[in-house]
C-alpha cells in the first residue's frame, strides 16, 4: 500500500467547529414538525445552553490562549485566533437562525395553540393595568437602578445575567445631569410571567420579565426621561483554575476559586438589536471586547429562560408522550438483587429501563446485615438524591462507606463540595480522587459476607449516578458479581483512595493506564486482519473523537478495507469518505428526544466480537487526564442485546441520523423509499410498550 501522510492538516477537522455543527443539529430540530410544539421549543431552549457553556468553555479557553501570545495549533493546524474568527462567522449565523426560528415559526405555531407571548404592543388597556400593578408589587422593590457617573462607576457584571442600560434625560434630584444607568434583573425574579386568565382573553398568556420592565424603566427613575433601554447579557470565562502542584486542599481550593467565576474575564455579550451603535460600542468598551464578540438578537438575550413556557402549560399533546420504563423480568421475580446477580449479569439500558434497580442495589446494600462495606464514585447527582441518601443511611448504620466524589465536574462544584460535607456528617468517608486526574468513572462496590467467604457485588456505567438524567441521557448500567470485576473495581478503589502504583487489571481497562494503548492495539489487530483477508469490524458508539493517534490509526485501519461505523453525537474530528484514506468509514450523528450519551465499542477479534462499554469518550482529555473504566459485556444475552439494540439498530435509523460529510457538514438521513426508523423509538417499543 502506498505511503499516505495521515498528518496533514486537511485529514482534521477543528474541534471547536464541530462541536457548533453539534449544536446547528440541535436547532435543526425546531423546524421538524414531527416532533411535539413545546419539545421544539425546548430544543431551542438546549441549543442556547450549549452556546453559553461553548463560549463560557471554549471560547474562553482560546481568548487566554490568544492573550497569552500561543500559536499552537491542533491536528488541523488552525491557529487559536483563526479559529476565533470562524467562531464568530458560525456562531453569528446560527445564533441569527435560533431568533428567527423563534420569531418566524415557534411563537406562531404556539400563538396558534393558543399559547401566546405577548409584546408591549399588544397589550390592552386591562392588560396594561395589571402588568403595571405586577411591576410595583413585584418589580420595584428588588429592583436597584444604578446611575452612571463618577461616584457610580460602571458595576461589575455577573455572568449570565439579565441587565438594561438606560439612556436619560433630565436631571436627578441632586441636580446631576443624566446619562446611563444599569438595572440589573435579579436571579430571583422570573423571566416568564403567566398572567392570570381575569386579566387577559388567553388561557395561556405570557409576558416576558424584559417587556415589564421596559414598558416600566421611567418609574426607576422620576422626574426624568428614559429615552433608551436595551437588555443585555454578558458571557465570561468560567473554567475554574486550580494549581495541581500547589493546592494542598482541592476542597478549599475550589470553595476559593468558585466566586470568582461569577466575574472572570468577558467573551461575549449579547443585547437587543434595537441597541444603538453608541451604547454597543459603550459595552464593548466596558467589558473590553471586540465587535466580532457582540450579538445582537431580536427577542430575549437568554433564549434559555423560555423553557418555563415548557413546565407552565399543560399541554400532554404538545410535548413528548409519557412511557414507563422497563424494570428487568428477573428483578421482579426476584427482588433481592444479590440472589439475582447469582443466576448472571443484569444489563440495564437507560432511560428505556428503569434507574431504580440501581437506586435499590444500594438501598438494600445499606439495610443488609451481612453488607459490610459499600465504595462509590460519584461525579454528578442531582439534588433529592436517592442514591445519596442510600449512602448516608448505610453509613449511619454502621456500614464501612467511601465515596470518592470529583469536585471538579464541571458547573457542579459547589454542589458536590456541599454533597462531601452532607455525607462526612452522616459518618462516610469522602476522598476527592487524584489531583490532577477527573475521577469520571462511574462504579459502585458491595462487600457482602456470604457464609464464610466476602464476596463482590459490582456495577458500571456509562452515565452519572443521577436519577433525573437517567431519563432524559441514553447510557448502560452493568450490575455483577463476576469475581474477576470485582476483583479489579477493588484495586480501581484502592488506586484512588490510597497510594501506590497502577495494578495489573484481569477484565477491565482503565484512564489514564491502559484504555487508550489497548484502544489503539485493537484497531490495529483489524488492520491486521483485514490485510490478511479476514473479516474486520469496527462499530464505536462515542460522545466525541477528538484525539489525533486514535483519527490516524482508524485511517490506517480503513486503508486496510476495516468496515468502521462511527456513532458520535457531538464533536468529530475524523473525516470520513476521504477516498484512499476514509473511505470505508461512516460517521452519523444521532438526534432525537434523548441525549445519547452511552459509549459502547465493538470490535469483530478474528470472530471474537468483543463489545466493551465505558465512561470514556475518545478524547486526550479523557485518555489522560482522567480515571475512567472500560468494561466487557461478555454473557450472551447482554453481549447481543447491546449489538442489536444499541449499535446495530442505530446504524439503521434513517429518521434522526445525521450523517457526516468529507467537508465537515452534516446531512439529514432520509428513509428514501425505505421504513422510517427511529433507533430510540424503536427502544422505547421494545422496553416501554
Amino acid at each position: 500500500m502506498d505511503d499516505y501522510n495521515l498528518k496533514l492538516p486537511e485529514l482534521y477537522i477543528n474541534r471547536e467547529l464541530s462541536l457548533l455543527e453539534f449544536n446547528r443539529r440541535v436547532v435543526e430540530q425546531v423546524k421538524d414538525t414531527s416532533i411535539p410544539l413545546l419539545e421544539r421549543l425546548r430544543f431551542l431552549c438546549i441549543a442556547s445552553t450549549n452556546l453559553d457553556e461553548f463560549f463560557e468553555i471554549r471560547v474562553a479557553g482560546l481568548k487566554q490562549q490568544v492573550k497569552y501570545g500561543s500559536v499552537q495549533a491542533g491536528a488541523d493546524n488552525l491557529a487559536p485566533i483563526d479559529v476565533l474568527k470562524r467562531i464568530s462567522e458560525t456562531a453569528h449565523v446560527l445564533v441569527g437562525e435560533q431568533y428567527r426560528l423563534l420569531n418566524e415559526i415557534l411563537i406562531p405555531e404556539l400563538a396558534r395553540e393558543k399559547i401566546r407571548i405577548l409584546r408591549r404592543t399588544h397589550w390592552k388597556p386591562k392588560l396594561a393595568r395589571w402588568v403595571k400593578r405586577y411591576f410595583k408589587r413585584e418589580l420595584l422593590p428588588v429592583l436597584s437602578p444604578i446611575g452612571l457617573d463618577p461616584a457610580h462607576p460602571f458595576p461589575r457584571v455577573l455572568n449570565k445575567n439579565l441587565y438594561f442600560i438606560v439612556s436619560l434625560d433630565g436631571k436627578d434630584a441632586f441636580g446631576r445631569d443624566s446619562g446611563f444607568a444599569i438595572v440589573q434583573a435579579p436571579r430571583s425574579l422570573p423571566r416568564v410571567i403567566h398572567v392570570p386568565r381575569e386579566s387577559t382573553s388567553g388561557l395561556h398568556d405570557f409576558i416576558l420579565l424584559s417587556s415589564i420592565i421596559h414598558a416600566h424603566v421611567d418609574d426607576l427613575f422620576p422626574g426624568m426621561k428614559a429615552t433608551g433601554c436595551y437588555q443585555f447579557r454578558v458571557t465570561r470565562n468560567s473554567d475554574l483554575f486550580v494549581d495541581d502542584e500547589e493546592v494542598d486542599d482541592l476542597l478549599r481550593a475550589l470553595e476559593g476559586e468558585l466566586p470568582s467565576r461569577r466575574f472572570n474575564d468577558a467573551v461575549r455579550l449579547e443585547v437587543a438589536d434595537n441597541c444603538t451603535e453608541v451604547v454597543s460600542n459603550f459595552l464593548l468598551q466596558q467589558f473590553k471586547l471586540n465587535k466580532e464578540d457582540l450579538y445582537q438578537v431580536n427577542g430575549p438575550v437568554n433564549l434559555n429562560r423560555l423553557l418555563e413556557i415548557h413546565a407552565l402549560v399543560d399541554r400532554p399533546d404538545l410535548v413528548y408522550p409519557g412511557f414507563t420504563p422497563e424494570i428487568p423480568p428477573r428483578l421482579i421475580k426476584h427482588t433481592n438483587i444479590f440472589e439475582s446477580l447469582h443466576t448472571g449479569d443484569i444489563l440495564l439500558h437507560h432511560p428505556f429501563q428503569s434507574f431504580a434497580p440501581v437506586v435499590d442495589f444500594l438501598r438494600q446494600a445499606a439495610t443488609d446485615p451481612n453488607v459490610l462495606s459499600i465504595k462509590q464514585t460519584l461525579y454528578r447527582t442531582g439534588d433529592d438524591s436517592a442514591i445519596v441518601d442510600a449512602l448516608k443511611d448505610a453509613a449511619r448504620s454502621g456500614k464501612e462507606v467511601t465515596i470518592v466524589i470529583e469536585l471538579r465536574a464541571r458547573f457542579d462544584e459547589e454542589a458536590n463540595i456541599e454533597l462531601a460535607s452532607d455525607l462526612q456528617e452522616a459518618g462516610a468517608h469522602v476522598v476527592y480522587g487524584v489531583v490532577g486526574y477527573k475521577t469520571h468513572a462511574k462504579m459502585i462496590m458491595v462487600v457482602r459476607r456470604e457464609g464464610r467467604q466476602l464476596r463482590r457485588y459490582v456495577h458500571l456505567g456509562t452515565g452519572n449516578y443521577h436519577a433525573r438524567t437517567a431519563r432524559l441521557y441514553t447510557d448502560y448500567g452493568l450490575l455483577t458479581c463476576d469475581e474477576a470485576v470485582g476483583e479489579d473495581v477493588n484495586k480501581l478503589f484502592h488506586q484512588l483512595t490510597g497510594l501506590g502504583r497502577a495494578s495489573k487489571l484481569k477484565k477491565l481497562l482503565q484512564s489514564p493506564f491502559t484504555l487508550h494503548k489497548s484502544i489503539l492495539e485493537l484497531i490495529q489487530k483489524e488492520t491486521k486482519n483485514a490485510r490478511a483477508g479476514k473479516e474486520a469490524r469496527i462499530i464505536a458508539k462515542i460522545n466525541a473523537l477528538v484525539d489525533p493517534e486514535i483519527i490516524r490509526t482508524l485511517y490506517e485501519a480503513s486503508r486496510a478495507g476495516v468496515k468502521i461505523d462511527l456513532i458520535i453525537r457531538g464533536v468529530c474530528c475524523l473525516r470520513p469518505g476521504i477516498q484512499g484514506v476514509s473511505e470505508n468509514i461512516r460517521v452519523r450523528s444521532i438526534v432525537g428526544r434523548f441525549l445519547e450519551h452511552a459509549r459502547v465499542y465493538y470490535f469483530y477479534h478474528n470472530g471474537e466480537e468483543l463489545l466493551l462499554c465505558s465512561s470514556a469518550d475518545w478524547m486526550q482529555r479523557n485518555f489522560f487526564y482522567r480515571v475512567e473504566v472500560c468494561f466487557p459485556i461478555e454473557e450472551k444475552r447482554p453481549h447481543d442485546a447491546v449489538l442489536n439494540l444499541g449499535l446495530m439498530n442505530y446504524l439503521s435509523d434513517n429518521t434522526q441520523a445525521w450523517l457526516l460529510q468529507p467537508d465537515g457538514s452534516y446531512k439529514h438521513a432520509k428513509p428514501a423509499g425505505h421504513k422510517s426508523r427511529s433507533a430510540q423509538q424503536t427502544l422505547l417499543d421494545y422496553y416501554c410498550s
